[in-house]
């Protein structure tokens, strides 16, 4: 454990306490993507089953389930209660062309052929493309509205603080997990061209607008 870690952590956990708070306050799911709220879900349930074989520590266990519930009630809230309110026609990313490869990726590219150990090598790979679904819901409509672009925002900057994470633990514990960091260096890497319109429009007090696709 180290401040990358915990500032990661806690930066993950406000983007999803925003999230949830956005859709509870408006009753209304707009401008947000089912599918990726659906992939990370999947992420979370994946990674997160050695709540059942190990114990690492009482913050770590509290951070999983935590994660784990306001990943299902986002989902909930989505296509359960406010689903009137789901912008179906924009989330139209076709998932197959994430879950494939990344699937394919985890029985080729892991540490251990186990169950567990693939399931969480797929969790990885699958977490650096799940906000993809998201972007492209942004580009389609061609704007987002602020509390999302909150959202989006400290959703990437857990990212960035966990590669500070990383490199600070190859400092100090010469410790190297490759298939995290290079699942993250793509991750951030989705996250530049937003990053830049969120500083230089959202904290301006513009709205995030983007051309809208031919």
């Amino acid at each position: 454990m180290n401040v990358f870690r915990i500032l990661g952590d806690l930066s993950h956990l406000l983007a999803m306490i925003l999230l949830l708070g956005k859709i509870w306050k408006s009753k209304s799911c707009k401008g947000i993507s089912g599918k990726s709220q659906l992939l990370f879900a999947l992420v979370f349930t994946t990674r997160y089953l050695d709540l059942f074989t190990n114990f690492i520590s009482i913050y770590n266990t509290i951070m999983k389930v935590v994660f784990l519930l306001c990943a299902y009630v986002t989902v909930y809230m989505i296509y359960g209660k406010f689903r009137k309110t789901f912008d179906i026609e924009n989330d139209t990313f076709y998932l197959q062309f994430l879950l494939v490869p990344v699937i394919g990726l985890s029985f080729l590219e892991n540490y251990s052929f186990t169950p567990l150990e693939i399931l969480w090598t797929f969790s990885i790979y699958l977490e650096s493309v799940a906000i993809l679904p998201q972007l492209f819901m942004i580009s389609k409509t061609g704007e987002a509205e602020t509390i999302t672009t909150h959202y989006l925002f400290f959703l990437g900057l857990y990212r960035v603080l966990y590669l500070a994470n990383w490199i600070r633990r190859y400092q100090t514990e010469n410790f190297y997990d490759q298939i995290a960091v290079v699942s993250g260096v793509v991750q951030t890497i989705f996250y530049c061209d937003f990053f830049y319109l969120y500083v230089t429009k959202v904290l301006k007090g513009k709205k995030l607008s983007l051309p809208m696709p031919i």
